[in-house]
């Protein structure tokens, strides 16, 4: 069952007359998907935009700094939107409060998006940006050699990717919070075939579109769909918080025990009243507001 307030919230979605276009192009679904949802104020110190690296040339970015002058862990933000969709100010309210929450800066990535740039690309941006942090780590007031990873969806799925990629390298973050993240291409699962047309903000022609964007018709690497990594072993500690009402809920929970069975030091929060994308409406939904202070208790390991 959705938690009622998150339904009062689907409710008045409805009623403002929310769709997903018909039919899905990435175009129609940036002109109503990549649109901020109003937030309540939430100030930290230090917010500016910023230049890094990329695969292919220069990237945007924003930094989130809640004590200036001071040196502080990073958290490298990726933000969610199915590969295709999101940016730097759909995903400004998150990358501030879990700023504000953790006592970590925060780096949002404005990664190169599908299918125009499909996988590798906006994972390959993400690697180059975090190979590049040690020579920014003095402008941005960061240690770039302990820093974290997070993301939500498609940028949980970035995260899962990064830690992967990383493990066993000097590199590798030492922190990864996955929010409802993607982790495998199978439509099949229990939470697809009971969720993938419930319509609470995700369904299965949308993932499926979202998929065929990132990969298109083959067997995903993976480092697109990590599930399928043979050996999870070493990558960095994660914290997975899943939603009850999700198709992706039955892959994210699958992942956190793979991470388990791995040896891996995994904390696994399923709520389940909550639906993809609920930890967007903190501030709103108490129970979006469990689920930031477990992502910010989680980042706060940064400062040890």
């Amino acid at each position: 069952m959705i938690d009622p307030i998150l339904q009062q919230v689907l409710a008045g979605m409805a009623a403002s007359g929310f769709v997903s276009p018909d039919p899905l192009t990435a175009p129609a679904l940036r002109a109503v998907m990549d649109i901020p949802m109003p937030k309540p104020p939430i100030d930290v110190a230090e917010i500016r935009d910023v230049t890094v690296a990329g695969a292919d040339g220069p990237i945007q970015a924003r930094l989130y700094h809640p004590r200036p002058g001071t040196v502080l862990p990073l958290v490298v933000m990726m933000h969610g939107g199915g590969w295709v969709i999101g940016t730097l100010d759909t995903h400004d309210g998150l990358s501030r409060v879990l700023a504000r929450d953790s006592g970590c800066a925060v780096l949002s990535l404005d990664y190169r998006l599908a299918p125009e740039h499909p996988f590798p690309a906006p994972l390959d941006d993400c690697l180059t940006a975090i190979a590049d942090l040690p020579s920014r780590a003095d402008e941005f007031g960061v240690r770039a050699e302990r820093y974290g990873v997070v993301g939500d969806s498609a940028g949980g799925n970035l995260a899962a990717a990064v830690a992967l990629a990383l493990n066993g390298k000097v590199d590798a973050p030492a922190v990864q919070v996955l929010f409802y993240p993607v982790v495998d291409a199978d439509f099949e699962t229990g939470s697809y075939r009971t969720l993938g047309t419930a319509g609470a903000m995700l369904s299965t022609d949308m993932m499926r579109f979202f998929w065929n964007a990132y990969v298109g018709e083959r067997d995903p690497h993976h480092l697109a769909a990590p599930l399928r990594a043979t050996d999870l072993a070493g990558v960095a500690p994660a914290t997975v918080i899943l939603a009850g009402n999700d198709p992706l809920h039955d892959e994210g929970f699958a992942y956190a025990v793979r991470l388990r069975e791995a040896g891996v030091p995994t904390d696994l929060h399923d709520f389940a009243g909550g639906i993809h994308g609920f930890a967007s409406f903190f501030g709103v939904a108490p129970i979006a507001d469990q689920a930031i202070a477990i992502a910010a208790g989680a980042l706060k390991r940064l400062h040890d």
